[in-house]
């Protein structure tokens, strides 16, 4: 996607996630009618433990940047792990870390999960689904009503054997859902395709404290020791909640958002490798940066920068243990109880502007965690990691890493 995509969002970042999963049918699961023993703020937790295992398989492959929504990646496969049985469900809780209690509860959790997230309408964060069937498909009524129930999902019949209908009726949906960011997403669909379940997320954030255009200016960013590259650097001073991790080198950064969102920002130690950090980013860690936070007069530097990434999913999710779901032993009977379907692919496609005005788009061990008084500059210009999380329920809705902010 070429930057002019984003000439008419100079203001505001826009973020969108798609996770396409194909290929499946449905069946029953017995709804929750009990008050759950977990949390959503236990759910929160797992999820953000399961995003830093996602994030160390993306990472493992390049060192370039990286962007993703682990919430939309886990909340479309606990909807696909509705319609599984067997090994493939218990691998899809299990690669979710979401070995619950009462697992049978999970759907619920999630959609108070979700509605906590949106409950006051400030927020300009939406998440959507869609169900495509192929028209002479017939699924369960009883996990039709399950989607709709908890994941607010649509359900639509599609004639998949007319190939390039499908795709534009569903790259249509993808526009209307990403506020026209993502306009051709797919380019093909296969004709045997029986299923397709589409997950989008889209995020709008203003700063708190916005920074100030004028006085924005061209810095050195440092990727390496050998490779520098200019980049516009936003500067605000003030005051800012910060602290620093001595076991780990690096420094934490809050930058809130309007709506009770923030992005913390993680800055690795002059001389530290960022992909030592990789293996050492955890739930627990991340809690304990948000314990220790301090309020002091900073002067801030940030990169605008603009990311937008792809994955296929079900390349990496085996490594997490997720594998039968794509193979021809995958157990969807609960989705279609005369079996024989697959998930084929899933696809995950972010992206993110961050600039002067926003972003469109348990007990923790605190063990080596300490207080810092920071140097008056924050200086943001070397690669960094990125995190923005719901504050109530420490709920993990973005993930980035920054080598290179003039690289998308």
């Amino acid at each position: 996607m070429k930057m002019d995509l984003y000439s008419d969002v100079r203001s505001k970042m826009a973020v969108m996630l798609l996770l396409l999963a194909c290929v499946f049918s449905l069946a029953h699961l017995h709804d929750a009618q009990h008050t759950p023993n977990t949390t959503i703020q236990d759910l929160a937790f797992r999820n953000m433990d399961f995003a830093m295992n996602l994030y160390r398989r993306i990472s493992s492959y390049h060192d370039k940047n990286v962007f993703f929504s682990p919430l939309s990646v886990s909340t479309s496969f606990a909807a696909l792990s509705a319609g599984a049985g067997g090994k493939t469900r218990r691998e899809i809780l299990a690669g979710l870390n979401l070995h619950l209690e009462q697992p049978d509860l999970m759907p619920e959790l999630f959609r108070q999960l979700q509605e906590n997230i949106t409950r006051n309408g400030s927020l300009g964060m939406d998440q959507d689904m869609a169900m495509f069937l192929k028209e002479s498909f017939s699924v369960e009524q009883s996990f039709q009503q399950h989607m709709k129930t908890f994941f607010a999902a649509e359900v639509m019949s599609l004639n998949f054997s007319d190939s390039q209908e499908s795709v534009r009726l569903i790259n249509h949906f993808i526009q209307q859902k990403t506020d026209g960011r993502v306009k051709e997403m797919l380019s093909e669909v296969d004709p045997l395709t029986q299923l397709m379940l589409v997950s989008t997320i889209f995020f709008q954030g203003r700063w708190q404290k916005p920074f100030n255009p004028k006085f924005t200016e061209k810095k050195q960013f440092h990727i390496d020791s050998y490779n520098i590259v200019d980049v516009p650097m936003m500067l605000l001073e003030d005051k800012f909640y910060n602290m620093e991790d001595n076991v780990l080198g690096a420094r934490v950064l809050k930058l809130p958002y309007q709506e009770g969102v923030s992005m913390l920002v993680l800055l690795p130690n002059k001389g530290v490798d960022y992909t030592v950090i990789d293996d050492e980013i955890n739930a627990q860690r991340f809690l304990g940066w948000i314990q220790k936070l301090e309020k002091f007069k900073l002067e801030v530097q940030m990169p605008k920068f603009v990311l937008e990434q792809s994955y296929l999913l079900h390349d990496l999710l085996p490594e997490l243990g997720i594998s039968s779901v794509f193979s021809d032993a995958a157990n969807l009977t609960k989705i279609y109880k005369d079996g024989g379907v697959k998930v084929s692919e899933v696809l995950h496609k972010a992206m993110i502007e961050v600039d002067e005005s926003g972003t469109t788009a348990a007990a923790a061990t605190t063990v080596g965690v300490t207080l810092f008084s920071l140097p008056m500059i924050f200086s943001v210009n070397r690669p960094f990691f990125f995190f923005i999380y719901h504050e109530d329920t420490n709920s993990l809705l973005f993930m980035g890493r920054v080598i290179d902010p003039t690289k998308k």
